[in-house]
């Protein structure tokens, strides 16, 4: 009995488990080094549906990629033209004959280099395709409307005005008194409409009167004088003496020379 009860003295008491406060360890082992991401959570506003914040930025990029096929940079909406300014007007400029188109590329340059395309809209030197007979051919070449004077569309103000005054070969502006005076838009219109005729017409180098001597045709080494002119057509009636007779002769400009 005394065995049995030393026994029991000496055998230690057991406690009770308690239960372990420590969370459940995750079956997915962490990376070292990097903290966990949280991801955010957004919903839908059209489906109402729960999505990551990576997800929404996937259906954002799909979105604007999926624009009409037909849309380009070629739709924008047109802007309005320098040359619309209703504050612009049409000014005649006069220039030494001759240089007309050396005072418009001059100008033209110095709106550039200056800043002044916003005042100084449009240069124009009106000019028409003519046929010259040189040397018995035929030559087409760019005749001047007005020479010694250019057209300018500007809006008038004192840095325009001293622009276009001091730009070298321009004598100065046409107008009233000192006041340079503008022209209308109809004026202009009727101008441009004539230099841009598509037929070319002869320059005029013969006059009625003009004693010629015809080079070309049955009549060559004849002289003559010009009784008419037909300078679309090209062609002259000349009279020429035979027998003592005035007789009309029509001939091609290109068969008789001006003496």
């Amino acid at each position: 009995m005394e065995d049995d009860d030393q026994k029991q003295l000496n055998t230690p008491t057991q406690e009770p488990e308690q239960p372990s406060e420590e969370a459940p360890k995750s079956s997915e082992p962490e990376a070292v080094g990097e903290a966990p991401q949280s991801e955010e959570v957004g919903v839908s506003e059209d489906t109402g549906v729960e999505q990551t914040h990576s997800e929404a930025q996937d259906t954002t990029q799909e979105s604007e990629s999926s624009e009409p096929s037909g849309a380009s940079a070629t739709d924008e909406v047109p802007t309005v033209k320098k040359n619309d300014n209703p504050n612009a007007k049409w000014y005649v400029v006069h220039t030494y004959s001759g240089h007309e188109n050396r005072v418009a590329a001059a100008l033209k340059q110095r709106v550039e280099s200056e800043g002044l395309a916003s005042k100084i809209l449009d240069i124009l030197v009106p000019m028409q395709d003519k046929i010259e007979i040189r040397s018995g051919k035929k030559q087409t070449i760019k005749e001047k409307i007005f020479p010694g004077y250019i057209l300018v569309k500007m809006v008038l103000d004192d840095t325009s005005w001293l622009a276009v005054r001091t730009t070298q070969g321009v004598t100065s502006f046409v107008g009233i008194g000192n006041k340079p005076t503008p022209i209308s838009d109809a004026e202009v219109q009727t101008i441009v409409k004539f230099t841009q005729e598509e037929a070319p017409v002869y320059k005029q180098v013969f006059a009625v009167s003009d004693t010629v001597k015809i080079i070309d045709g049955p009549f060559a080494d004849f002289i003559g004088k010009v009784d008419s002119l037909d300078e679309e057509k090209g062609k002259l009636r000349i009279l020429v003496s035979i027998f003592g007779r005035e007789t009309p002769v029509e001939l091609d400009f290109l068969q008789v020379q001006k003496i």
